[in-house]
């Protein structure tokens, strides 16, 4: 039995997965069962930011896992009492709760939101805003805060108490504010929204406002943060810092990890209030530590932002060469998205993968570049010359 038949017979069908089989990976590349090399610009879904079989990242994996993998948080570890002592250095946080996965580090933000409203404002029924387009995981309460009915559909009836607004547009959202609001969950740049930058103004007139009312900021910096955007975390663009953020993804290099952060103030949570059986543990704060320390040596995040300015200047020669097909291209440092004028990205994405280059799709008009911040300047050159090739062999004229 193949690889592909085992997983037709025995997984569950929830993903609508690509004919390739990967066994290995080195920097930018993976390799199928076949010995074929690909150039990755998906990056586990902007999760390998170290890019394959990083050293650095290997070397502590094993390391740990020959010292201690799992204890518990019923005992203190050093390696979690490190990592979070690093990401609070290095943001606006001052305490982190960890867990597995951004889910669940939402989760744990609308949980905190809705003990803040009901404990520190008094509302009943605390109530949270997100906005349309948005998208925050796959728990039933994040993916109600999640502002894609397509998520939603067959999962009915969802949480209560959350309210849906456009992005970037602080005069609709402050319309929905009620006395009942307790916070704002929103994401510095939307994702699986299309690779929609947050707009600076609206942004710092949303800081502005909470603080006045005493409603929670909360950003979800899943996929935003720890260097993909060319800052180490999203909010820095936006010139504001939130009361909680939350990351995953990237901040175990490919290792299940992900933290709630928050400022002092409203890190409300106490013993009983949450908790995750292996969130925090040794073997992943390990390979985060790995991750946070290797931005700093190798200046990643120096290396997401100029390298990320390369990109975006190659998809904006191809949007000028390629209209009206591709309409415009947009994102911060090494997330970039692409705008076509029809939804063509499926076939795009199919296209570039038959050429060896994986990027994938932000919704049927929009394809998605997150390489690993290991990328170099050839390499994001031969992203472009495959896609330009993908391109010149499509019509270009649109039909709707």
């Amino acid at each position: 039995m193949t690889v592909q038949q085992a997983f037709e017979q025995h997984v569950m069908h929830t993903y609508a997965r690509f004919s390739v089989v990967f066994e290995r990976g080195e920097g930018c590349y993976l390799e199928n069962s076949d010995g074929r090399r690909y150039l990755d610009f998906v990056a586990g879904i902007a999760t390998c930011v170290l890019g394959h079989a990083h050293p650095v990242l290997s070397a502590a994996i094993a390391e740990q896992a020959r010292t201690l993998i799992h204890v518990s948080n019923l005992y203190y570890t050093p390696q979690q009492a490190r990592l979070a002592e690093w990401l609070t250095a290095h943001s606006a946080a001052d305490r982190v709760f960890f867990c597995n996965s951004g889910a669940e580090a939402n989760e744990g933000a609308i949980k905190l939101a809705r003990k803040y409203g009901r404990t520190v404002l008094g509302i009943a029924e605390p109530q949270i805003i997100s906005a349309h387009q948005s998208f925050h995981g796959r728990t039933m309460a994040t993916v109600t805060a999640t502002g894609q009915p397509k998520y939603q559909k067959h999962f009915h009836p969802l949480v209560p108490g959350f309210v849906h607004v456009p992005y970037n547009d602080f005069e609709a959202l402050r319309a929905q504010v009620t006395d009942a609001t307790a916070a704002v969950l929103i994401e510095p740049i939307q994702g699986e929204g299309g690779v929609v930058p947050g707009d600076v103004e609206c942004f710092q007139k949303l800081r502005r406002f909470c603080s006045e009312r005493r409603i929670l900021l909360m950003l979800d910096e899943v996929q935003t943060g720890m260097g993909r955007t060319g800052r180490l975390f999203g909010y820095e663009h936006l010139g504001i810092e939130p009361d909680v953020f939350t990351l995953a993804k990237a901040l175990g290099g490919g290792v299940p990890i992900g933290a709630l952060c928050a400022k002092e103030a409203f890190a409300i949570f106490e013993p009983g209030d949450h908790a995750s059986t292996f969130g925090g543990n040794p073997l992943a704060c390990a390979a985060a530590l790995a991750v946070c320390q290797t931005l700093e040596a190798e200046l990643l995040v120096d290396n997401a932002r100029e390298r990320g300015a390369q990109l975006a200047a190659g998809l904006g020669r191809l949007v000028e060469r390629f209209k009206p097909l591709v309409r415009t291209a947009r994102g911060r440092g090494l997330m970039q998205g692409l705008v076509l004028s029809a939804p063509r990205a499926a076939e795009i994405v199919r296209q570039a993968m038959e050429q060896g280059l994986l990027v994938f799709s932000a919704g049927p008009e929009v394809i998605r570049f997150v390489p690993p911040l290991i990328v170099s300047a050839i390499e994001v050159d031969e992203a472009l010359a495959i896609l330009e090739g993908v391109f010149a062999q499509l019509p270009v004229t649109v039909t709707a």
